[in-house]
């Protein structure tokens, strides 16, 4: 094929962030969407819980991650149907002081009204507590979390020529927008990653830290921080990107706890090109 004849194809379309539901439409002359970054929504940590003449104090477990996607390519058929479901965080806890869960996240979702199921990123899922009673029984037991389950079901494109968004034509080994995600490496996706589990400490109005959420896309987006017990204490940071949050601290200045933080809330990033 004459390049004059090549250059007159199909260009890569611009990339779009994506962070709530939508449909769209395949545009004529693509046939491959590329994935630059898409994760599960990751779950809140689990707050901390400081207890009246109980033998200790107890720190949050941190909350899971989701799963992800980073620089893969989908084949996909021109003017169909997508739907892209993004998974938000975990915000808050349920249940009663002093035994709480943390709030799982959502999954990510994409799929085509003719390709069908394309991936499902599963979310972070939370930790809890059990076992305690408060004021003056039993320090509670942490229970960890876990992260989400990636389920890859689309047809995946590793090789071939497309036209740049530049006009460039390029190739998958000498372009340079397919390594760009958030793992740095072309054609990879995964699981998330369990956030660490709570610590108790022994002793009345003993301190304990919280614990940090688990990280998503492979380690390249940080968890949420832990909850810390000095002074007045901190609360578990807020998870990024499908990322945990992280866990509530136990026994600040004045008694009391800290919050655990909210997970990090999913995302598609993508783009349509045409490989030949």
């Amino acid at each position: 094929m004459g390049g004059a004849a090549f250059g007159s194809l199909f260009k890569a379309t611009d990339f779009t962030t994506q962070t709530s539901n939508t449909t769209l439409t395949v545009p004529n002359g693509a046939n491959a969407i590329h994935i630059q970054a898409a994760v599960g929504g990751g779950a809140s940590g689990v707050n901390g819980f400081s207890y009246d003449k109980s033998g200790g104090e107890s720190a949050g477990t941190a909350g899971g991650s989701g799963a992800y996607v980073s620089d893969k390519v989908f084949s996909v058929s021109q003017g169909e149907t997508l739907t892209l479901t993004v998974g938000a965080g975990g915000t808050g806890n349920t249940g009663g002081y002093p035994n709480q869960q943390g709030v799982d996240g959502e999954d990510t979702v994409l799929s085509g009204s003719s390709t069908g199921s394309i991936f499902t990123l599963g979310a972070g899922e939370a930790g809890g507590s059990t076992g305690g009673s408060s004021p003056n029984g039993s320090v509670r037991t942490n229970l960890p979390s876990a992260g989400g389950t990636a389920t890859i079901d689309g047809t995946t494109i590793t090789s071939g020529t497309f036209i740049e968004a530049n006009g460039a034509s390029v190739t998958f080994a000498t372009a340079t927008t397919l390594n760009q995600g958030p793992v740095g490496t072309f054609d990879q996706s995964g699981n998330g990653e369990a956030g660490i589990t709570g610590n108790n400490c022994s002793g009345d109005n003993c301190r304990v830290d919280g614990s940090v959420g688990g990280d998503s896309y492979a380690d390249n987006i940080a968890g949420g921080t832990a909850g810390t017990a000095s002074g007045a204490g901190t609360a578990g940071g807020d998870g990024t990107r499908g990322s945990g949050g992280g866990g509530g601290a136990a026994q600040v200045d004045g008694g009391g706890f800290t919050l655990g933080g909210d997970g990090g809330d999913g995302e598609i990033i993508y783009r349509f090109i045409k490989v030949l």
